[in-house]
């Protein structure tokens, strides 16, 4: 298969999934501020966020590297660029490899150490304890794998404080909570897909009625959390009003997928689910400045 230059840029580039990246950076920047109770300087911010990027992003490609098969099987995942052939499995782990250690070298050399072992954990714990054992293991893999993606807040509060508490335990706490009722709306939408690649995601295992369910009561939670934060000194008023107003319309859509049938509910839940994640973080942003 020849491929043009562009369109192997192109493929380069989806490897690292930029639209999860760019999330991933919200988080991981919030951490930052919300950490340092400032805004930090732009060389800083620079380095964490290239740092962090490469680290998510080189995550992304090396699990693309090990779940290319189940990918090829998936109408979803189909054309990604190592199924379709647009880049070889070698191409795609070597891009992976080289991306996850220059995160470590950059975020060790210019921010400091602890945020670069923590964006180590995080690479470990999504390629390894999710992407090689939990996803093809249980029906919990995105339960216990959703601490991987809950790493780059800390990332962000290590890199301003050289340190961690307890508050930025919340940080991970927040997306930890979200992750279920994120991907298993997807997973509903995409059921078909997951069970023809054999991965034992919850409605495949537990079926549509528990999966919805299980959506609606970890909303619950995470919303409750949110708004238990600033008890313990993560996030002020500003941050609780946006808790709460963003808190109810996520509750609201998983009201919806809980009682109404079809897909587009919990693929709306999927859509606003992220945009929720992304707007909570910068209300905690938006507090510290205000």
């Amino acid at each position: 298969m020849r491929v043009g230059g562009k369109q192997r840029l192109k493929a380069y580039l989806m490897l690292n999934k930029p639209i999860i990246v760019a999330l991933l950076l919200v988080t991981t920047y919030a951490g930052m501020v919300v950490g340092g109770k400032s805004i930090p300087s732009v060389e800083l911010t620079l380095w964490t966020l290239l740092g962090g990027a490469l680290a998510a992003g080189g995550s992304s490609a090396i699990n693309q590297y090990i779940d290319r098969q189940i990918d090829g099987a998936m109408q979803r995942t189909a054309k990604r660029p190592i199924p379709s052939g647009v880049l070889t499995p070698a191409e795609g782990l070597a891009y992976g490899l080289s991306a996850c250690l220059a995160a470590f070298f950059i975020l060790a050399g210019t921010v400091n150490l602890l945020a670069a072992l923590l964006s180590v954990a995080g690479m470990i714990y999504y390629v390894l304890i999710y992407s090689i054992w939990l996803k093809h293991l249980t029906v919990q893999n995105i339960v216990i794998g959703g601490g991987a993606g809950a790493i780059p807040p800390l990332v962000g509060w290590a890199a301003a404080t050289g340190s961690l508490n307890i508050p930025s335990l919340f940080l991970f706490a927040l997306v930890f909570m979200w992750t279920p009722p994120h991907f298993w709306a997807l997973a509903l939408v995409r059921a078909k897909d997951y069970a023809r690649a054999g991965v034992p995601m919850l409605p495949v295992v537990r079926g549509e009625k528990e999966t919805r369910n299980q959506i609606f009561i970890y909303t619950l939670e995470l919303v409750a959390l949110t708004l238990l934060m600033p008890v313990f000194k993560v996030g002020g008023s500003i941050f609780l009003i946006s808790a709460v107003v963003l808190g109810l319309w996520l509750i609201h859509t998983a009201w919806n997928v809980l009682r109404k049938p079809g897909n587009k509910v919990a693929w709306r839940m999927y859509r606003y689910s992220s945009m929720y994640l992304a707007f909570i973080f910068l209300a905690l942003v938006v507090d510290v400045l205000l």
